[in-house]
């Protein structure tokens, strides 16, 4: 499966009736976590039935399209097949509740309610919400695929316009030579990693970079009075500059990912928990700004495209132990340089990078797979090759 992402020029009449389409599911799909509350034990069917009583009900939800629903109906029960989930594996913490959404910026299409032209660069929105024909703007030509092939369409709002995502199926594989290399990689905060030959890539920290202009946009917005159309457009300006940021994040992750796993046969990191390491409120804002895990998830997409193998091993002790003898050398985190007794001086990181490659040779470790977790789509997620539309 593959995306591709067109951006659709549209008039203001046609934001409008995106937006209502937009605000339809998100009705749809807490009308249905609401259901579930209610009546708890019930089913996806039960949902589907419920979906049907509420499109009798109300007209504004017969006036989207039927499979567009049930689109909305999925994404609900996703939301609680996830909590009866972590429940049955006893996760520690919050289990992830259905929560009702406030702000959804997609709705989905399965194969019905749009229609491509014949030159493929613009799309008709059949249903009654008024949407019409938009005008697809990007690099992607749709005719190298049948329209068969397209299983899904999704409308997407951003802060810089409306985009078209398509979900194609299609065999993404790529025949590659095998290089006879193999890299340890350790992520950081100084450097964004430093491999098992000891070469390190910077680490661009674009979020400082841009902090002094999310700042500035932030205290316009703070001005400005709650609820008029010059606080709405302020909090767009914001919303475009974090966007950038996210955007330039993702695109540095996809760039070394790709350039990493081209250039080796077996790719070993580390298995880390993201979002428990950014509890710690010392370190938080600078391990969301690396883009740890935007990182992790290009590798494993680009490990199975290129048909080369990523292995994510455990974290546990990688940069205490002497990758050298393999004796404990403890340190605190602001010991960069690690030095052991059997006289290997070297990098902390450095160190940790080849004892995360022997880990990975000596099968301690599990061979990385490309899943996409539904709730890393997101409705503002950059588009991806590979992501999954459907939850």
């Amino acid at each position: 499966m593959i995306v591709l992402e067109f951006k659709a020029k549209v008039k203001p009449s046609q934001s409008s009736a995106i937006d209502e389409a937009i605000k339809t599911a998100q009705f749809v799909r807490n009308k249905c976590v609401r259901f579930w509350m209610d009546n708890q034990g019930v089913g996806q069917k039960e949902l589907y039935r419920y979906n049907t009583a509420l499109r009798d009900e109300f007209a504004f939800v017969k006036a989207l399209n039927s499979h567009a629903c049930q689109t909305a109906v999925e994404r609900a029960y996703s939301a609680i097949a996830r909590f009866y989930g972590n429940c049955r594996k006893q996760v520690s913490g919050k289990k992830g509740y259905p929560k009702f959404k406030k702000n959804c910026r997609s709705v989905e299409y399965k194969t019905s309610g749009w229609k491509l032209s014949q030159t493929r660069k613009q799309i008709t929105f059949t249903d009654k919400k008024g949407i019409g024909k938009l005008k697809l703007k990007g690099t992607w030509d749709l005719n190298f695929y049948q329209l068969d092939q397209i299983k899904r369409v999704r409308l997407v709002r951003r802060a810089d316009g409306y985009y078209v995502q398509f979900l194609i199926s299609v065999e993404n594989k790529v025949e590659s030579e095998p290089t006879g290399k193999t890299i340890g990689l350790d992520v950081g905060l100084k450097e964004f990693y430093t491999d098992s030959n000891g070469r390190t890539e910077p680490n661009p920290r674009f979020y400082r970079q841009g902090e002094k202009r999310l700042k500035f946009k932030q205290s316009r917005v703070s001005r400005k009075k709650k609820g008029s159309t010059n606080r709405k457009k302020a909090v767009n300006r914001l919303g475009r500059v974090h966007l950038k940021i996210s955007r330039q994040r993702e695109e540095h992750a996809k760039r070394l990912a790709r350039s990493v796993i081209q250039s080796n046969d077996l790719v070993a990191y580390e298995d880390l928990k993201v979002k428990n390491l950014a509890k710690n409120h010392c370190l938080a804002k600078s391990i969301n700004d690396a883009g740890w895990y935007q990182f992790r998830k290009w590798l494993e997409y680009f490990g199975v495209k290129f048909g080369k193998i990523t292995v994510a091993v455990n974290p546990a002790y990688t940069s205490q132990n002497c990758s050298s003898c393999g004796a404990t050398v403890k340190k605190s985190l602001s010991t960069r340089t690690h030095s052991c007794k059997c006289g290997l001086v070297l990098d902390r990181d450095w160190n940790a990078s080849i004892n995360i490659l022997k880990s990975a040779l000596g099968t301690t470790g599990h061979v990385g797979t490309w899943v996409l977790d539904p709730n890393a789509l997101g409705d503002s997620t950059s588009i991806l090759a590979g992501e999954i539309l459907s939850g």
